[in-house]
């Protein structure tokens, strides 16, 4: 008797998952609770602009998307990022990031020294990095603590957790070492010097001067969604049900029940969960050993694209966007990207496109603010900076309630736990998602695909 994978949640975990499996021949079949495939990627085209509500883009170097946009044909289709400056807005203005910046992390001595993001005595502390001889604990801490203690407050305050707000969005100090940049630990082990290390391995790439800096993005010419109807458009008819969501799993002698939300009872032998913690708890919750699952994080998150006429931004700054030190409080967005200058399909000649976002720890209540509310206090913020006089044509606001997970400190050993506790009760069921083991849409393609290779190796 053939094998049947029931896959649960029609992200890009899930699509990828359901892919692989129907590509090797077992029968799959995807179940999603929205009306509609993707999870956070929508794309929308209004007035000749391209606008993306979720992602923009992924990375080039973790090439498991371009391999599938290959597999499904939409090669011909992505698209790189322009490159451009890209700023920090701290003490007030835009500070642009020293050359040879690792993820905020400053790599070279004299475009430290000039950098206006720090103050004397924070450029004296970070140069200290290679030079000291702290002791590397072996258990799980806080990536922003680790930073601090090897470079000082400032570097983290003003360079590192701009950046990084904009991947996890949350409080770098509690999110985990071991789950965000492990290699930060290990390179600091191996060459003695966090700076040291990653000089020596090349993280930082050499550009040469007056040379443009490499495109590291890639998007869709028709925007993400049009990749996620690519891979739709491969999965055998009848079997993907949308406004799908599952209440309880239950493992029976031959495979796992799967009770519905509309009173339908699906049969699996495998199962794959790809969809947030807290809901796998829930489809799970007669097993003591979820309660790890239950206590998963997530942020809120918005963001507001808006639309104008090139004319109306008085101060067009030469670059791609920038993002907000926490430092700066009195600026409510967290980063603005200047969409129509990094992508050439997201809008018509002589018109702007501007995306900003807001919602951080502490002040995540913003999100629930009306459209108008939210228009009115981020065009607050641009007007200091860009000078921009006019409302702009449109906007399009879109909140991601609890939609950031945070990967807090021991978040890998919690996720071992529950996985050994699974192999036992339920040996046929994976996790597999954002959630787990990476968030960026690359991160999420190979937990799918690894998913199914497991079921297929089987």
């Amino acid at each position: 008797m053939s094998k049947k994978v029931l896959v649960v949640g029609g992200g890009m975990t899930g699509l990828s998952a359901a892919y692989y499996l129907q590509k090797a021949g077992i029968e799959a079949e995807l179940v999603e609770k929205e009306d509609h495939l993707g999870g956070k990627i929508s794309t929308v085209h209004k007035d000749g602009f391209t606008i993306e509500r979720g992602p923009d883009s992924f990375l080039a170097r973790k090439t498991s998307m371009l391999r599938l946009a290959e597999e499904v044909g939409m090669s011909e289709q992505v698209v790189k990022n322009a490159t451009g400056t890209a700023y920090i807005l701290a003490k007030g203005r835009l500070n642009r990031m020293p050359q040879g910046s690792h993820m905020g992390i400053p790599t070279r001595r004299r475009p430290l020294l000039k950098s206006s993001l720090f103050s004397p005595a924070g450029k004296g502390r970070a140069l200290l990095e290679p030079y000291q001889r702290l002791r590397l604990k072996k258990e799980d801490e806080g990536l922003g603590l680790f930073l601090r203690r090897r470079l000082g407050n400032q570097v983290v305050e003003n360079a590192v957790e701009p950046l990084l707000s904009g991947i996890y969005a949350g409080d770098i100090d509690q999110l985990s070492m071991d789950a965000t940049f492990p290699q930060f630990k290990e390179l600091t082990g191996e060459y003695g010097s966090l700076v040291r290390g990653l000089k020596e391995t090349g993280a930082v790439p050499k550009v040469k001067r007056n040379k443009a800096k490499p495109s590291v993005f890639r998007s869709f010419s028709g925007g993400l969604e049009s990749f996620v109807e690519a891979i739709h458009s491969q999965l055998k008819a009848g079997t993907v049900q949308l406004s799908a969501g599952v209440d309880h799993i239950e493992k029976k002698e031959q495979g796992y029940h799967v009770l519905m939300s509309n009173g339908e009872v699906k049969h699996a032998d495998d199962i794959i969960l790809a969809v947030p913690a807290p809901a796998v708890a829930k489809m799970l919750a007669h097993y003591d050993w979820v309660e790890p699952l239950k206590q998963m994080k997530a942020t809120s998150v918005a963001n507001i694209a808006m639309a104008f006429d090139q004319k109306a931004i008085k101060k067009d700054i030469d670059g791609t966007g920038f993002v907000v030190a926490r430092t700066s409080s009195e600026y409510r967005i967290t980063a603005c990207t200047w969409t129509h200058k990094k992508w050439a399909h997201a809008a018509p000649e002589g018109k702007a496109l501007v995306r900003c976002y807001i919602g951080k720890p502490g002040d995540e209540a913003v999100v629930d603010r009306t459209d108008q509310e939210i228009e009115d206090m981020v065009l607050h913020d641009l007007r200091k900076i860009m000078d921009i006089t006019d409302r702009p044509d449109f906007s399009i606001v879109t909140r991601w309630h609890n939609g950031m997970p945070q990967y807090s400190v021991g978040h890998k050993e919690r996720l071992t736990q529950v996985e050994h506790h699974m192999k036992k009760d339920v040996p046929g069921i994976q996790l597999a998602g954002a959630y787990y083991y990476g968030i960026g849409l690359p991160d999420c393609i190979d937990q799918g695909k690894e998913a199914a290779k497991r079921i297929i190796e089987r």
